[in-house]
């Protein structure tokens, strides 16, 4: 909670992320708010009171899970949200005059795109999405410590890039230092 809350702040492509960790970590934990207590929560260097507002935020997000049937697969609408949030603004970056440069990164991108929507077989999932998938697939080897190809880590870093980027637009348009249509 604490974390997802500094991450949105800060950088919405981290905090997307995050969440979808979340989501792994309350499938790990077979949706059950008592293991989750003990293999997370309890870790925390906080307050008993910041601790069971974490467990709250966590039994929110198990029962968001449940009613919204993606308990072994899937996101809550709660992040999807931020996939389409996020897919509104780059349709806006990319229709605008002003923003060059974040158009030039993303055909920089696409052909990485192209190639994961091909290889995985999702030409229907969202071109963000599949960014955010190819990211967080990456992220599990890394802290499996399982070999990434030397074709991969560039696709990687094009794609954190242009990601990166992204979530600095979607801070600026927060901010209303976004001037797309002036």
């Amino acid at each position: 909670m604490i974390i997802a809350q500094q991450k949105r702040k800060e950088n919405i492509a981290e905090y997307l992320l995050y969440m979808w960790q979340v989501e792994d970590i309350i499938r790990a934990n077979h949706f059950d708010g008592n293991a989750i207590w003990q293999t997370v929560i309890s870790k925390y260097d906080q307050p008993d009171g910041v601790k069971e507002e974490i467990r709250r935020w966590y039994e929110e997000l198990i029962d968001m899970m449940r009613l919204e049937g993606v308990m072994e697969k899937g996101h809550i609408q709660l992040n999807r949200n931020v996939i389409s949030t996020l897919t509104d603004l780059h349709l806006r970056l990319l229709k605008s005059p002003k923003e060059m440069i974040y158009g030039a990164a993303y055909y920089k991108t696409l052909p990485y795109i192209v190639q994961l929507r091909a290889k995985s077989g999702g030409e229907e999932t969202p071109e963000l999405e599949t960014c955010f998938t190819a990211i967080y697939g990456y992220l599990m080897l890394r802290m499996q410590q399982k070999e990434v190809s030397a074709e991969t880590m560039e696709g990687m870093k094009q794609i954190s890039s242009f990601l990166s980027m992204l979530s600095g637009k979607y801070q600026a348009n927060l901010k209303n230092e976004l001037h797309l249509d002036d």
